[in-house]
């Protein structure tokens, strides 16, 4: 315990997680919806994974993206939950700093990385409702292999300078991280140094990652919802509009948590330290859970499979 609040180390080799400050006792009571959403996620995702794999007549676009979505949304949750939950049932908080800076790599990675699919999957819906005779031919499978390519390329470069940039500041202060993951900010802030670099370079990522990928995503569903109220039949536009709603609902649980954290670590110094942290698992283990349900067993022909499935395992 003597590593939990000293003064006179540098750069240690260790740091100390401490889960949500303020609500440890409650630890083991919020493990419990935290570890179920995370089954979920796992259940789900992985499920999607199996059905799109083992069904040819799922091998389009829209189901490519979901396979991204579904292995961008595992990599993600399990780089954050099982450490957080040892956490909270094992009081296992410590974690060696380059497993601290493998963690903070992956997590930022594999945020901008899910953003760049969803804007992939604003694209498909776009052509697939304003332009539909030219779906298969626009959205081809050396097209969608490049957006791939693009989006993961994006993720893992942009990403690149966070653990970079945070090994090269000396650690003087403290080793004790108010979180229940690495996060990039939570970690350059224990550094007795000035980590201007460190801020200005996560605004820039966000604005770059989060400001243009919301910007397309709005200007597509802005057409995409011209499109809708312009059908001729009111069943079409419900069923339609049914389907991007839903959609909506998914892109603003993973964008709305994750604006709101990165702007309380810079500017939101009254919100409560607990709050801050809930929200930040939130919108890693959210999206995550809420992806396949939303895109998975509510596509008619992932359900059907599906049901197919669990019929014929009786």
């Amino acid at each position: 315990m003597s590593d939990f609040n000293t003064t006179d180390f540098n750069n240690p080799s260790t740091f100390i997680l401490l889960g949500i400050p303020g609500l440890e006792a409650a630890h083991v009571w919020i493990s419990i919806p935290f570890c179920v959403m995370y089954t979920i996620a796992l259940m789900g995702n992985f499920t999607i994974l199996f059905i799109v794999k083992t069904e040819p007549g799922l091998h389009e676009p829209m189901y490519y993206f979901l396979c991204m979505l579904a292995i961008t949304d595992l990599v993600l949750s399990t780089s954050t939950v099982p450490k957080m939950l040892s956490i909270f049932w094992l009081k296992s908080r410590e974690i060696y700093f380059s497993l601290c800076l493998t963690q903070l790599y992956f997590i930022h990675c594999f945020i901008a990385m899910e953003s760049g699919i969803f804007v992939a999957m604003a694209l498909d819906r776009y052509v697939a409702i304003c332009d539909p005779l030219r779906h298969s031919t626009t959205l081809t499978n050396g097209f969608v292999a490049k957006i791939g390519l693009a989006v993961v390329l994006r993720g893992s470069i942009l990403a690149l300078p966070y653990p970079f940039l945070a090994r090269q500041w000396p650690y003087c202060r403290t080793n004790i991280i108010s979180h229940t993951y690495c996060e990039h900010i939570a970690v350059v802030k224990l550094a007795c140094a000035d980590i201007c670099i460190s801020s200005y370079y996560g605004l820039l990522v966000a604005f770059l990652v989060t400001g243009v990928d919301v910007f397309f995503i709005a200007v597509s569903y802005t057409q995409i919802l011209r499109a809708i109220f312009s059908l001729p039949t009111k069943d079409a536009r419900l069923k339609t509009f049914g389907t991007c709603s839903s959609h909506l609902c998914v892109i603003l649980a993973f964008y709305i948590p994750a604006l709101f954290s990165f702007l309380t670590h810079r500017f939101g110094h009254n919100v409560p330290p607990h709050f801050h942290i809930v929200i930040a698992n939130m919108y890693i283990l959210l999206p995550s859970m809420l992806n396949p349900i939303i895109y998975g067993v509510r596509t008619k022909q992932i359900r059907d499979r599906l049901l197919w499935h669990v019929t014929h395992m009786k």
